[in-house]
């Protein structure tokens, strides 16, 4: 029996070495999976990269769209002055750069000949006018004779005829009065006609005509300014006679300009009578403000493009006619705009644009928007975003959606996103 114990008690501690050792082995195998576990995800951590990129905050602020391009300018009004008859200049009264008046003499031309013939013209209409007065007092007077005698002469018929009915006058004097009655008749009606004065009336209206027409061929001599202006020309000397068609003088009114420029018919379609625009001249630093007065209904058939007039006042003459000048209009204007800057809206092959957009944790995910008007180096984002997000402004070409970035310093903008 105590030999049994014995064999009992050494197979017992042997069995408990066994578990000892089994207990050991496994607790080595979980502490190095537990070490190898941690040693991979260290090194996944230390594998992922952090790149570092520029951002801005989307903000939300006013945003125009504005229309660049180059115009030449014109004056408001402008009147180069022909003269209607050809004759020698006799006097000039303005010099270039004079400023005149609507209905202002600037210019007289030689009139001697155009003188007499005013005269000659004035005798002829008196003389017609003398003879249409006698002609019209001497029918009168016919006519009015006349008149009586028919009277008188219709008086007598009726007279004898009823003393012939009643058997107190000759058949011989009823007649005798009848054909007196009839010679009155026809004299009056002569005078009637003779009273018609046709011919001496038209006689009196073409001496009237002549007379008219001379007086404008003399009024011609005589240059006014139709318009309130600048005298911005003046390209003869008195003694000298301007071709035919040529201005002697011609006006501009200064007191404002237009720019005419040209536009695609696209941008043409954004705007509309009344837009704001801004005139800058070449080499200046100075804007003047104007606004759209004209949108041609029509394309330019030799550009395919729309001619857009843009009036600024002009009060100082600084802003000279013929000069280029940088012409901006305003389109659109859109208030509490979500904007963010043009480089960080990534476009692709297809057209589709997208934002980088940093959430909390410095991770970056590829955002889908809409883009709207654009101004300088600001784009209005439609939808996609709200304000107060950070999106990747320079460094965003390359980077996989969920990749860890941190912002350089010197170009982050704005806080951190929510």
């Amino acid at each position: 029996m105590e030999h049994d114990s014995a064999v009992i008690s050494a197979t017992g501690k042997v069995a408990a070495g066994q578990a000892a050792r089994l207990c050991l082995r496994t607790s080595i195998l979980i502490a190095s999976a537990i070490l190898i576990i941690s040693c991979s995800s260290k090194n996944e951590q230390e594998a992922t990269p952090v790149v570092a990129v520029q951002a801005a905050a989307v903000e939300s602020k006013t945003i125009q769209s504005t229309i660049h391009t180059d115009a030449i300018l014109y004056p408001r009004d402008e009147a180069a002055i022909v003269p209607k008859i050809a004759a020698p200049i006799k006097e000039f009264y303005v010099q270039r750069g004079s400023h005149v008046r609507a209905g202002q003499l600037l210019a007289e031309l030689e009139d001697q000949d155009l003188v007499g013939a005013l005269t000659e013209n004035q005798g002829g209409y008196e003389q017609a006018e003398a003879t249409y007065k006698d002609a019209l007092d001497s029918a009168s007077h016919d006519l009015e004779v006349t008149k009586e005698q028919l009277d008188a002469a219709q008086k007598l018929y009726d007279s004898r005829r009823t003393l012939y009915e009643q058997g107190a006058m000759a058949a011989k004097d009823v007649e005798d009065a009848r054909i007196a009655l009839t010679q009155a008749r026809n004299q009056h009606e002569l005078a009637q006609k003779a009273y018609n004065l046709k011919m001496a009336e038209g006689q009196l209206t073409a001496a009237k005509g002549r007379t008219a027409s001379a007086q404008a061929q003399l009024n011609y001599t005589k240059i006014v300014s139709p318009i309130n202006g600048v005298v911005a020309d003046r390209p003869y000397y008195p003694g000298e006679t301007a071709p035919s068609g040529s201005p002697i003088v011609t006006v501009m009114d200064l007191s404002s300009v237009v720019a005419r420029a040209y536009v695609s018919p696209q941008q043409a379609a954004e705007l509309h009578v009344g837009d704001s625009a801004t005139l800058s001249p070449g080499g200046e630093q100075s804007q003047s403000p104007g606004k759209v007065t004209v949108v041609s209904p029509a394309l330019d058939p030799n550009s395919t493009t729309v001619q857009v007039w843009v009036e600024a006042p002009n009060p100082d003459a600084r802003l000279k006619p013929g000069s280029t000048v940088s012409l901006s209009i305003v389109s659109k204007t859109v208030k509490d705009a979500l904007v963010v800057p043009a480089e960080a809206v990534l476009t692709a092959p297809d057209g589709a644009t997208s934002v980088m957009v940093i959430d909390k944790d410095g991770q970056v995910h590829q955002t889908s928007v809409k883009a709207g008007i654009h101004e300088g180096s600001d784009v209005q984002i439609l939808s996609g975003l709200r304000a107060g997000q950070q999106v990747v402004t320079a460094g965003a070409y390359g980077l996989a959606d969920g990749t860890r970035v941190t912002i350089s310093a010197a170009a982050s903008s704005g806080d951190a996103a929510e």
